[in-house]
């Protein structure tokens, strides 16, 4: 074809799968060349027709890249072995493919009446994970009750569905706005919903829907496949234990399966050792108590450790719970001075069970508080971060740092010996690291204390944060706390340059409270009067204007708000009988009034102030406040 035929640029740009926009750059060209108009109208047919072809293009590859997704599908419902990583399977090729954010799956639960969270892919939110929905209510309950597919740009704002404060909550957690919900079914019921869903407004398209649809289909399949397995395993299991039972004599047996059950349903559905104390305690027909190490019977529990079993300890029964050589507490069986074996082997596996369910604990919990450390630990040593990574850190954690916090740092007094110091180091980072994760806040060790990241409420100030933090610490670790503060900053992801220098605030505040003799105390730095200027100073040693102001408000801004209202010469007044050396006679000289004058107005300053304004503390923050008032004006008007 001819170089010049206004179909030779586009048919270059669709071999190497050029984007959208760069079809409108031979146009563009023409038209900047002056080219003819017919040749102008050429370029812009030809444009069209690429732009046809193109689309045609992409639909053909999404339309195979669908039904590949389809066929790897349909082989894996053929080799069924896992129930779950099949359907985590379909729900994460749904997402791929309709290009969302977030893609799960809910069944029906016949014996509830309700409908259940079974699979989730890209879902962040724990309560979001463990929704159940009524049958009609939301989006997915009313898919669930009417069988055929529903979809919603805004679910919010969307009034066909019934909104209920457990389903919008767990919504709102996940952040979901556009939801499309489709039915499994299975012959003409509906055994659950499929569904695919968006962060922000989505219009989803007809095609869309159908792909959803059939990824719903074989979900159904391979629910349906596995049930059948299910029944047919369960089948078998029954009869052997009727085999084992006609065999055996005795229902031991059948109670130690029981328990297995129990214990096994417990650890899949995130029970705690509470729970796990309270099945055994229904099958052996007791009463079952986990207590922690230093409560339980040392001589009990050091034999239980020792041989590995349960042993008798008057009329109870003691399981040692620990893990790798460490004690970490003990079941006790009351009232049952005598136990056959298979019971005592029951109590022990329990036993066994919380030993898992605490170093599980244990370990979640310590990775979640090494990640806020960590992040605290960017925000003091790494101001230059990009703010919209730390935000997304932090929401992991469910901490908002576009919210007004409070630094602190908090230290206990070493007075013991150098392992007692550690070990009250360690309980204060320990009680502290939980503190951070029931305020949405953040913690982390460092400089021999603990820095903590805290939000502030609204009407709450940074010293009452500061005192009630101390006593929440200090009630923890059962010695005392002190706690310096720093003054607000007002989002730490938008200034993270400002926490450093809040937290060095927050240290110099804690040494002033030590020197003061206030140890196991909580302040800030507006705590210490005109003392707070110089805890409070910025990173070249010198106190912002901003609190500047603050300390001339607060000690004096009633007397200028007095004179602004009313026109009258009380702080003229006041720099004159503080330079008169608190004489009145000296005042009204310095003034030009008559003495009377000078007596009205300074009541009226103890009105304004309060009658300890001339007490020696008083007068001197308020000669403080007069001075830099004076200067700040000075420097206004010049």
């Amino acid at each position: 074809m001819p170089e010049d035929q206004p179909e030779t640029p586009y048919l270059e740009l669709l071999a190497r799968g050029a984007p959208a926009e760069a079809y409108e750059r031979p146009v563009l060209r023409a038209r900047a060349d002056k080219a003819p108009a017919d040749r102008l109208a050429a370029l812009e047919r030809a444009k069209l027709l690429a732009l046809r072809v193109r689309g045609e293009l992409e639909g053909r590859r999404r339309r195979e890249a669908e039904l590949s997704a389809l066929f790897e599908t349909a082989h894996d419902l053929a080799g069924l072995r896992d129930l779950d990583a099949v359907l985590q399977a379909i729900v994460q090729r749904a997402r791929s493919l309709l290009g969302t954010e977030v893609a799960y799956l809910t069944l029906n639960d016949p014996t509830a009446g309700d409908t259940y969270m079974r699979v989730t892919d890209g879902s962040v939110s724990a309560r979001f994970q463990q929704l159940r929905l009524g049958m009609g209510e939301g989006l997915g309950g009313l898919v669930a009750q009417t069988a055929r597919p529903y979809v919603t740009e805004n679910y919010f704002d969307d009034p066909r569905f019934q909104h209920t404060r457990t389903i919008d909550a767990g919504v709102s957690d996940e952040g979901l706005v556009a939801i499309l919900g489709v039915p499994l079914l299975l012959g003409s019921g509906v055994i659950g919903v499929l569904f695919a869903a968006d962060r922000r407004a989505r219009v989803f398209e007809r095609e869309q829907i159908a792909l959803l649809a059939s990824f719903a289909a074989h979900a159904a399949v391979a629910i349906d496949t596995a049930n059948l397995l299910a029944e047919t395993r369960t089948a078998l299991a029954e009869l052997e234990a009727a085999n084992e039972i006609i065999r055996a004599g005795s229902g031991v047996i059948e109670r130690a399966s029981e328990v297995h059950d129990r214990l096994t349903e417990l650890v899949l559905r995130g029970g705690g050792v509470h729970d796990v104390a309270a099945a055994v305690a229904e099958v052996l027909s007791g009463s079952v108590e986990f207590v922690e190490a230093d409560e339980a019977p040392a001589a009990a529990v050091d034999r239980s450790r020792a041989d590995g079993h349960a042993v008798r300890h008057e009329q109870d029964w003691v399981a040692a719970v620990s893990a790798g050589g460490e004690l970490l507490g003990a079941l006790v069986l009351r009232g049952h001075p005598r136990l056959d074996p298979v019971d005592q082997r029951t109590l022990e596996r329990a036993a066994m069970v919380t030993s898992l369910l605490q170093l599980a604990r244990r370990s979640a919990g310590e990775a979640e508080q090494r990640v806020r450390g960590e992040l605290l630990d960017d925000l003091l040593d790494a101001p230059d971060r990009e703010p919209r990574l730390l935000r997304e850190r932090a929401a992991r954690l469910r901490a908002d740092l576009d919210a007004p916090h409070v630094v602190l740092a908090a230290s206990v007094d070493a007075a013991g010996a150098p392992a007692e110091d550690a070990a009250d180091r360690q309980r204060l980072w320990s009680a502290a690291s939980h503190l951070a994760v029931t305020r949405h806040g953040l913690a982390a060790a460092r400089d021999g204390g603990t820095v903590l990241l805290l939000p502030l409420a609204d009407g709450d100030s940074a010293d009452a944060l500061a005192r009630r933090t101390a006593r929440q610490l200090g009630t923890a670790v059962h010695t005392a706390v002190t706690v310096g503060a720093s003054a607000p900053v007002r989002a730490p992801a938008a200034r993270p340059g400002e926490v450093a220098s809040s937290y060095a605030e927050a240290r110099r505040c804690l040494a002033a409270l030590r020197v003061l003799g206030r140890a196991g105390q909580g302040a800030a730095a507006e705590d210490f009067g005109f003392l707070g200027l110089l805890l409070a100073g910025t990173r070249d040693g010198a106190p912002d204007g901003a609190r500047v102001q603050d300390f001339v408000t607060r000690t004096i801004g009633a007397v200028l708000d007095y004179d602004e209202r009313r026109g009258t010469d009380l702080v003229r007044t006041l720099d004159a009988y503080f330079a008169s050396g608190m004489s009145p006679a000296r005042t009204k000289d310095e003034l030009h009034v008559h003495v009377n004058t000078v007596a009205q107005r300074l009541e009226r300053v103890a009105r304004l102030l309060g009658p300890d304004w001339q007490s020696p503390s008083r007068s001197l923050e308020i000669q403080l406040a007069l001075r830099l008032h004076r200067l700040a004006s000075a420097v206004v008007h010049h």
